[in-house]
Parts: structure tokens; sequence; C-alpha cells
């Protein structure tokens, strides 16, 4: 998912998102240059080194990788999912409903 996520990180870098990562890597000193072979320039915390079974994905109940979950400008969880169409259609419909939000308030 990483050129997936860069291209949203990119296109929406002047908009009200942020993409947040977890990382369930067990080493977190092999993990550090990855993440920059990778390009992750986003937010990225480290999961411990328990990997999967970290203290993250344990709090948040995800049971595979990648897990997706798209929070709105409210903090409620509007979808959990691997990825995919569908997410990218809950995420620009939270957009939009943050930009408006945004604009009322003003």
């Amino acid at each position: 998912m990483y050129p997936h996520e860069r291209s949203l990180v990119e296109e929406w870098k002047n908009e009200p998102f942020a993409l947040i990562g977890v990382n369930s890597d067990a080493d977190k000193e092999k993990l550090r240059p990855r993440l920059a072979e990778e390009r992750i320039t986003w937010r990225s915390f480290w999961n411990g080194p328990q990997g999967t079974s970290g203290p993250i994905s344990k709090a948040w109940k995800v049971t595979g990788w990648p897990t997706v979950y798209v929070i709105d400008h409210e903090g409620v969880i509007r979808h959990k999912s691997h990825g995919g169409p569908e997410m990218d259609k809950v995420l620009r419909e939270c957009l939009e409903a943050a930009k408006q939000a945004a604009a009322t308030a003003r």
C-alpha cells in the first residue's frame, strides 16, 4: 500500500488530511532504513518488539495487515478495511465533510 499511501499524501498535502501508520516490524533498528527506502514521510508509530501482537494492534483489534481505519474530522471511525476502492470513496467523502465543516465554522 505504500505507493498508494504516498499518492494520497501528495494529492492531499494542502487539505485537512493526515495519514498515520503503525509498523509491525519486530526489529526497530531494521525498520528505520526501510522507512527511508519506502519514502515514508508521514507519522508512523512502532508497534513494539512483539510485532503484529504489539500494544497498538491489540488496542485497535487489528487481526490482519494492512488494516486501514478511516477516521473523520470528528474522530469517528467511518471505515475499516484492508484498502481498496471503497476506502478511497470513504476518504473522499470524509475530506469533503471536513472541508464543509471548516467553511461553516468560519
